[in-house]
């Protein structure tokens, strides 16, 4: 009893819903691939703004990026918020994941699964999948980078460069 009563305390805040997020985003997950979209962030269209993150293969990598976890668009989140993620698959299962957040949830095809998110310290963290198939990266920026990194992604979304990705999702950290 000593056990029970606080894991039961623990188990019901840990599955507890952030009334208001600072910012909602949406996982899908494909087959070697994850789709993020911010919802919150819709274009002119109404429609939210949507990226594919593919991992690098192995002979692309620069020296100092990780094996099997680097990509080349990275889902840029605001650090000291609280973060709503819907998480969903469009083919198989999958399991999105952040070990070093303590944070995972499966992606079921037709099911859609919420997490809620507190990144408390700026930097990357990398999403490993239960899957083989797939692996992505977050990169937590402050609050005001959030924002010129989204206007970054709407205008690349708009117009794509030449580049096949905005600076900021670049692997290297800006500094």
């Amino acid at each position: 009893m000593f056990i029970a009563i606080p894991s039961f305390a623990l188990l019901y805040a840990m599955d507890e819903v952030v009334v208001d997020p600072a910012i909602t985003m949406k996982a899908i997950g494909h087959q070697w691939y994850w789709t993020y979209e911010y919802s919150d962030y819709n274009s002119s269209d109404e429609e939210s703004l949507t990226f594919d993150s593919y991992m690098i293969p192995e002979d692309d990598l620069e020296l100092g990026q990780l094996r099997l976890l680097e990509v080349d668009n990275r889902l840029v989140v605001p650090a000291n918020s609280h973060l709503r993620l819907l998480v969903t698959s469009a083919d198989v299962l999958h399991s999105w994941a952040v070990p070093s957040l303590g944070v995972k949830c499966d992606a079921v095809p037709g099911r859609l699964n919420q997490i809620s998110i507190l990144v408390q310290r700026e930097g990357v963290y990398y999403v490993a999948s239960s899957s083989s198939t797939d692996s992505t990266a977050d990169s937590v920026a402050s609050s005001s980078e959030i924002d010129h990194v989204v206007r970054e992604l709407v205008a690349y979304c708009e117009a794509p460069p030449k580049d096949p990705a905005p600076d900021s999702l670049r692997s290297e950290k800006k500094k």
